[in-house]
């Protein structure tokens, strides 16, 4: 996300703030479930290495991440693999193949208009013959050293990764699974939830005590989830000023911002357990970028019943509030622990981080749930 949608963000947030139903004064916060505020390696340690490979995933772990997230896409053949987007353009070296020159096509994917290479268009034999590469290297040209070195991961790999790594490590390292474009998929005939329900069952990770988060943008994916499969399950929630893509298909007018009210959160507690909000929910900015007080969302999550896992934390200056951050390069890092710091005194259950031994610093202790 970048600094001109973090300020729309702020906006659409200091309205919704005044506008929003306050919540019931007798409501007592919902004891935090997990017993201390969870780590979640997001898409790994990518501040360390390319997102969505193995090696990002064990890298998290080893600092002492939680959960490990993976966003979740179909191939051509149905099989559900790790990448940021269904387009991989600029996270493989898929433009290197010539191989495969004929396959960049131009989609719509949830109302927007992406020209590149489709993961839905490749089978997984042909994935495997790509590498993976930094996402950003701008911002993290460190990461580009290892561009070419890891392949495109399965969800079962991830799943496999996570049961090494809880042996070696001596606790259990949770999966945090995302959705991704599910609207979208199954409008081509390949639907995420069936072969997720099909991979959790068949690891024996289907029941509430599995150490599981299945999130999505969109409610009607996770509202299938339930019915089928007994994980924990997150809405995520993206600027308030936008719609759910399956909302944008069914009619429904309704914006993220309708959601996190105290109502939409106790329509969201009927088939999740937390909510995964954009930073800006719990801890706005102002005009010149530097933190406004918490808002009441945290709040009026816990009276719902939900914990409160906000994304994403960075550790680099231009994430950060401005009070926090140094020296003028954008690209250097900032005082993230004291991000971390004032975002726990906000109360949330956990963090989406990449940077995960930055957020078990700031944390300070570990976690067993």
């Amino acid at each position: 996300m970048n600094r001109t949608s973090r300020r729309r963000i702020a906006a659409a947030l200091a309205l919704w703030a005044v506008t929003s139903t306050a919540p019931a004064a007798q409501a007592a916060p919902v004891p935090h479930r997990t017993g201390c505020r969870l780590v979640i390696g997001h898409r790994g340690a990518p501040g360390y290495r390319p997102e969505h490979t193995l090696a990002s995933y064990a890298l998290a772990a080893r600092m002492g991440a939680d959960y490990i997230e993976a966003d979740l896409v179909s191939t051509a053949d149905g099989v559900l693999v790790a990448r940021h987007e269904n387009d991989i353009s600029q996270t493989t070296d898929v433009a290197n193949h010539s191989e495969f020159r004929s396959r960049r096509t131009t989609k719509t994917i949830d109302g927007v208009r992406t020209t590149g290479w489709f993961t839905e268009d490749f089978t997984l034999a042909e994935l495997r013959t790509l590498r993976a590469k930094e996402r950003l290297p701008a911002i993290r040209p460190h990461n580009t050293r290892y561009n070419g070195r890891y392949r495109v991961p399965t969800l079962q790999q991830i799943i496999d990764l996570t049961r090494r790594l809880s042996k070696q490590l001596g606790r259990t390292i949770g999966l945090y699974l995302e959705t991704k474009h599910p609207t979208y998929f199954r409008s081509i005939g390949k639907p995420l939830e069936p072969p997720l329900v099909d991979a959790l069952r068949r690891n024996a990770l289907e029941g509430s005590d599995a150490k599981v988060f299945v999130e999505s943008f969109e409610p009607s994916s996770l509202q299938t989830l339930r019915r089928q499969v007994g994980v924990r399950l997150v809405q995520l929630l993206a600027e308030p000023v936008d719609r759910p893509a399956d909302f944008v298909r069914s009619g429904d007018r309704r914006t993220y911002r309708a959601l996190a009210t105290t109502t939409g959160l106790r329509g969201i507690a009927r088939y999740a357990d937390a909510v995964g909000p954009s930073k800006d929910y719990v801890i706005p900015v102002d005009a010149h970028g530097n933190s406004r007080q918490p808002t009441s969302f945290v709040r009026h999550a816990h009276a719902a019943g939900l914990e409160v896992h906000p994304y994403a934390f960075r550790s680099e200056n231009q994430f950060l509030p401005t009070q926090l951050r140094r020296g003028g390069n954008p690209n250097t890092k900032g005082d993230a622990v004291d991000e971390y710091r004032l975002f726990f005194a906000a109360d949330i259950d956990g963090v989406f981080s990449d940077y995960p031994d930055t957020a078990v610093k700031a944390r300070g202790n570990s976690c067993s749930a």
